[in-house]
C-alpha cells in the first residue's frame, strides 16, 4: 500500500509510476485520497482543538465546584456537553474518512522501479540474459503429457476423479522425483542463508490482504466462506506474515526464509492450448524464498535472489533466461520483478518456473512492518520474495528435455535425492 505522504510529496512521480503500470483511473484515485486526506485534517485538528478546549474546561469546572460557584460551573457544564457532541461527531466521520482513504489506497498498484521498461504485455519485457544451449531431441521426442502417460508417473485422470482438473497425482517415480525436488530445493536455500520455516497452507484475511492478495485476487483464491479462511497460492503470504505489526531489532535484519508449500490457484479463465499437462495446474508444490531488509540494502537482496535461483537451474541443467517485466505485465505489489524462463524442448518454448520480486514498502506499510533506525525512528522495511522453484514447469522441462529413446535421463544433482537416476 502506498503511504499518502507520497501522494503528497511525490505526485508526479505517483501518477507517472502508475501511467507505466497502465492503471487508468490514477489521477482520478490519488486526487480524490488527497481531498479526503485534506478533509481527515481538518476533522482531525477540530476534533483535537475542541478535545483541548474540553480538558481545559473541566479543570475550570473543578475549580468552581471548589470554589463553591455552582452556577458558573454549571454554565461551562453545557459548554463542555457541546464539545463532547462536537467531539464525538468529528470521531465518527474521521473514521469514516480514514476507511474511505484505506480503500482506495488498497486500490492503487505499487509504483515500478525506475529501470522497469515501458510496455504492455509479455513481448514487451527484457531480456537481460539467457544460460545455456537448446537441447536437440531424438526422432520421436514427445511432450512431458505423453511422456507421463508412457511411464506412468503422474495421473490427471485420477485427479479427476478424486478432485477436478488441476490436481494431478503423482505416483511412483513420479511422486519420488517431487521429493526429491522439494529436498533439493530447500537443502540450497539453506546452504544458501535462508531459514526454513513450515507455515500453515490457509491464512486468514489480514493476512491476505497485508501481502496484497486481497482486495486485488479474491477471484484467484480458494476460499472457506464458514471460517472466512483462503488456501494460500504461494508460501510468500504465511512467510513474510509472521512479521506483521512487528518492529524487528537491525540486528536480526535481513531476514531470509524458505519455505516448502503446496499451493492453490484457481486460475480463472486462464486454460487453453498452451497450458495443457504440468503448464498450468490448481494445485501444485513449490519453495519460496522471501527476504526482508533495511530500504538501502534491498535491490542487492534481490540480485542475489535471482542468483541463487539461476544457480538451482544450473545445477538442473536447464537452459534459461532471465526477463525484467515491464509496467503492464507487473504484479499488483511488485515495484520491479525478474521472471525466470526455462526451455521446454518438446513443446518449444519457454516457460516460467520462477518470479523474484522486490516490493519495496508496499507490503511492509500493510503489514506494519517496521525496524527502528537511527535516531530511534521507526521506519517501514522493505520485502522481498522469489520462487525457488515451482516445481510443474520444471519437472515438464526434466522430462522433455531429459527424455531419450529408452528413458528419461535424470541430472545427477537429483540422484542421491531420487534414489534413481533414470525414469524408465
Amino acid at each position: 500500500m502506498l503511504q499518502v505522504s507520497v501522494l503528497k510529496e511525490q505526485t508526479d512521480r505517483v501518477l507517472a509510476g502508475l501511467a507505466k503500470k497502465h492503471y487508468p483511473t490514477g489521477p482520478a484515485d490519488v486526487a480524490a485520497i488527497l481531498d479526503l486526506d485534506q478533509r481527515r485534517r481538518a476533522l482531525q485538528t477540530s476534533h483535537d482543538a475542541a478535545q483541548a478546549e474540553a480538558n481545559d474546561l473541566a479543570r475550570q469546572i473543578g475549580a468552581l465546584m471548589k470554589s463553591d460557584d455552582r452556577a458558573g460551573a454549571e454554565t461551562l457544564k453545557i459548554r463542555t456537553t457541546e464539545l463532547k457532541q462536537h467531539t464525538k461527531a468529528a470521531a465518527d466521520e474521521l473514521t469514516q474518512v480514514e476507511i474511505a482513504i484505506q480503500q482506495l489506497l488498497y486500490k492503487l498498484p505499487n509504483l515500478p522501479h525506475a529501470s522497469v521498461p515501458e510496455g504492455r504485455a509479455a513481448a514487451d519485457n527484457e531480456l537481460v540474459c539467457a544460460h545455456g544451449a537448446k537441447p536437440e531431441l531424438y526422432t520421436g521426442a514427445q511432450p512431458h503429457w505423453e511422456l507421463i502417460k508412457k511411464y506412468d508417473i503422474i495421473d490427471f485422470e485420477l485427479g479427476i476423479k478424486i478432485t477436478g482438473a488441476g490436481f494431478p497425482v503423482y505416483k511412483g517415480q513420479g511422486a519420488r522425483l517431487q521429493r526429491a525436488l522439494v529436498n533439493f530445493f530447500l537443502d540450497e536455500a539453506r546452504e544458501a542463508g535462508y531459514t526454513e520455516v513450515q507455515p500453515p497452507i490457509v491464512v486468514n484475511e489480514a493476512s491476505a490482504t497485508a501481502t496484497g492478495q486481497l482486495p486485488d485476487k479474491e477471484g484467484q483464491m480458494y476460499h472457506d466462506a464458514k471460517d472466512d479462511l483462503y488456501l494460500i497460492p504461494t508460501a510468500e503470504v504465511p512467510v513474510t506474515n509472521l512479521y506483521r505489526d512487528e518492529i524487528i531489532p537491525v540486528e536480526q535484519l535481513p531476514i531470509r526464509n524458505a519455505a516448502y508449500t503446496p499451493c492453490f490457484r484457481r486460475e480463472a479463465g486462464s486454460w487453453g492450448a498452451d497450458v495443457r499437462g504440468l503448464n498450468r495446474l490448481h494445485q501444485f508444490d513449490k519453495v519460496e524464498i522471501v527476504q526482508i531488509t533495511q530500504p538501502e540494502n534491498s535491490y542487492a537482496a534481490l540480485d542475489g535472489m535471482v542468483a541463487h535461483i539461476e544457480s538451482l537451474l544450473q545445477k538442473l541443467g536447464l537452459p534459461y533466461r532471465v526477463l525484467r517485466l515491464c509496467g503492464g505485465d507487473m504484479g499488483f505489489a511488485s515495484a520491479l520483478t525478474y521472471d525466470l524462463e526455462v526451455w521446454s524442448a518438446a513443446q518449444g518454448r519457454w516457460l516460467e518456473v520462477s518470479s523474484a520480486s522486490n516490493f519495496e514498502t508496499y507490503q511492509a506499510n500493510r503489514l506494519k512492518c517496521r525496524y527502528r533506525a537511527d535516531g530511534g525512528k521507526t521506519q517501514l522495511l522493505h520485502t522481498l520474495n522469489g520462487s525457488a522453484l515451482a516445481l510443474p514447469r520444471i519437472v515438464a522441462a526434466l522430462l522433455e528435455n531429459n527424455q531419450t529413446a529408452d528413458g528419461i535421463e535424470l541430472p545427477e544433482v537429483l540422484h542421491s535425492y531420487c534414489g534413481f537416476s533414470k525414469i524408465g
